[in-house]
């Protein structure tokens, strides 16, 4: 397939370099660049900041082929796709986008033909949308390494991802931030590494992620919060059996994750 990556940055770079091993023929665009690697490529992907992405997509709305399928992988959606209903699409068709994948570092320099080796892309497409497009989506993004392809709405995508990811980055950011952290050398193991791996995020980038999610993120932090003083309240009270409770619950939950994972995929 003739594809067009938009950003070389970690995402970018990485599906160039897995398109190019996967055997497609690949045109890259930079900062700067002018519309010539658009001609005929079926599948463009714009791998660039959230408040880029529809300014890009407007300012090349003509220079896109017919038929093309134009993919965004901002970590939101239902901003964007809203953004999006408002331009024009003579041809083409926008479907949003975010392939589950990523590292602690940023740059092209850190980006890697195997990173979506094993992930999930997720799709938000409009109702409507042509069938035999997606499926040429399904087929790019399997030849890239993705185990799977999730079509969701972006209302639920939005939802999701401040719970899978978002919290989770939240999370290592405030459990960074404990003055122990000084200390932690020679004390610490793959609890505390697994914990604190995802701390170093860029930081203008997540939080306009954040305030891009900020009623999902909102309400999946209260929950959060509500979760972890139940816990504290438990330890305050040295309440053993409430304690025991709690750990019991969260252990059968993630028991039963990890069983629907392992079920086949119709």
């Amino acid at each position: 397939m003739k594809i067009a990556i938009a950003g070389l940055g970690l995402i970018g770079g990485s599906f160039y370099k897995a398109s190019l091993r996967a055997g497609h023929d690949v045109r890259a665009m930079h900062h700067g660049d002018g519309p010539e690697a658009l001609k005929d490529a079926e599948i463009v992907m714009v791998c660039m900041p959230p408040d880029a992405i529809v300014p890009w997509i407007k300012a090349h709305a003509g220079d896109f082929a017919k038929g093309a399928a134009v993919v965004d992988i901002c970590g939101v959606k239902t901003r964007i796709v809203a953004e999006m209903a408002s331009v024009a699409q003579d041809g083409w068709t926008f479907v949003g986008g975010h392939p589950m994948a990523g590292r602690e570092v940023s740059g092209y320099e850190n980006s890697l033909a195997t990173l979506f080796d094993g992930a999930s892309m997720i799709l938000t497409p409009a109702d409507g949308t042509d069938a035999a497009l997606l499926e040429r989506l399904r087929g790019y993004f399997a030849s890239l390494g993705f185990a799977m392809t999730v079509v969701a709405t972006p209302e639920k995508h939005d939802e999701m991802i401040a719970f899978t990811s978002q919290l989770c980055h939240v999370i290592a950011t405030a459990y960074s931030r404990d003055p122990l952290v000084a200390d932690s050398v020679g004390f610490s193991a793959g609890s505390y590494a697994n914990m604190t791996r995802i701390a170093t995020q860029n930081a203008s980038d997540w939080s306009a992620l954040y305030l891009s999610d900020r009623d999902a993120l909102l309400a999946t932090l209260d929950r959060f919060v509500a979760r972890l003083g139940e816990f504290r309240d438990a330890l305050a009270a040295r309440d053993a059996d409430g304690m025991v409770r709690i750990i019991e619950e969260g252990t059968s939950a993630k028991l039963r994750e990890l069983s629907a994972e392992r079920r086949p995929r119709a």
